[in-house]
């Protein structure tokens, strides 16, 4: 019995679907097809993460514990790392350091009043491997930051003296900037709470593989 052309092409077309799935299948049982995949972004062979509370040397007090909060509501709600209270119990250690914060004037109305200003907060980040053999190692990763905020351990640090970089390249700064204008509501405070949702979002993303 003849088969009809169309049959044919339903045919070729689904082999070449089933070839390209069987040629873009890891060995992992994921697929990589046309630059796309199903793995996960995250390395599962972490579990648990250790975040202890921010340093914060900058001169606006109490940023630490809502950062903190932040990045942990964070990483429990987008990563498969679960939290844990226990240094010795985490495969991982998150650090992190306010060391700067900023406000500056953009713009006064007639009266000499605020009518545009921007807030910067500066957050050295440090991500270590504290599982056996792997003791010391760095999982920061510079590469997967914003490119609108990029995140750089050789970025220089406007809150240290002219010139001076990182100290440790293992250490990756991220300086977020958010503006307020007080006619339409906005406040230092409202402007420090976006800084903070945008830093918490960054710092999780910092920890994908790629």
């Amino acid at each position: 019995m003849p088969v009809c052309p169309m049959c044919r092409m339903l045919a070729a077309g689904l082999l070449t679907v089933a070839l390209g799935l069987c040629a873009g299948c890891a060995s992992d049982g994921h697929l990589n097809l046309f630059g796309y995949t199903t793995a996960p972004t995250y390395d599962c062979d972490i579990r648990t993460v250790y975040v202890p509370i921010f340093d914060n040397v900058s001169f606006r007090r109490g940023l630490e514990f809502d950062l903190t909060r932040a990045v942990v509501r964070e990483i429990e709600a987008k990563t498969p790392y679960k939290v844990v209270n226990c240094r010795d119990k985490a495969d991982t250690e998150l650090i992190g350091k306010i060391v700067g914060r900023r406000k500056q004037l953009i713009n006064v109305n007639q009266l000499g009043e605020t009518r545009d200003a921007e807030v910067v907060l500066a957050v050295e980040l440090q991500w270590n491997d504290l599982r056996p053999g792997h003791l010391g190692e760095s999982l920061s990763r510079a590469e997967n930051a914003s490119k609108e905020d990029p995140l750089s351990p050789n970025k220089l640090d406007p809150y240290a003296p002219r010139g001076k970089k990182a100290k440790d390249p293992n250490i990756i700064l991220v300086q977020p900037t958010t503006h307020f204008i007080p006619e339409l509501g906005g406040s230092v405070a409202s402007a420090e709470r976006q800084l903070i949702d945008r830093l918490a979002v960054q710092i999780v993303s910092m920890m994908e593989k790629w």
